[in-house]
């Protein structure tokens, strides 16, 4: 399901205008990226969380050529999904 998705069925099942639905979900998004950005965690009830962590330099290799090559330390962001979530995904039929 793209963004674009998400915003058609919104409408669809809530009768708000296309708009209106677009900006409420680029808001949520851009509230998530702030907080990330400044370091803090977001969670949502019965969907999950993310956080930032830190990852610290470290030397990797290229599994190509099997050279050597630094990697920098670095941010990423990580998904832990609630307990909820994990319920409601792995409950549902494959059709």
């Amino acid at each position: 399901m793209t963004k674009l998705e998400i915003i058609n069925r919104i409408t669809q099942e809530t009768g708000v205008a296309r708009n209106k639905a677009e900006m409420a979900v680029e808001e949520v998004i851009k509230l998530i990226k702030e907080a990330l950005s400044n370091g803090e965690s977001v969670i949502v009830r019965r969907f999950g969380s993310f956080q930032v962590r830190e990852k610290r330099a470290r030397i990797g290799r290229n599994p190509k050529t099997g050279e050597s090559a630094e990697i920098s330390a670095r941010r990423v962001v990580r998904f832990k999904s609630g307990k909820y979530f994990k319920d409601a995904v792995s409950n549902t039929s494959g059709s």
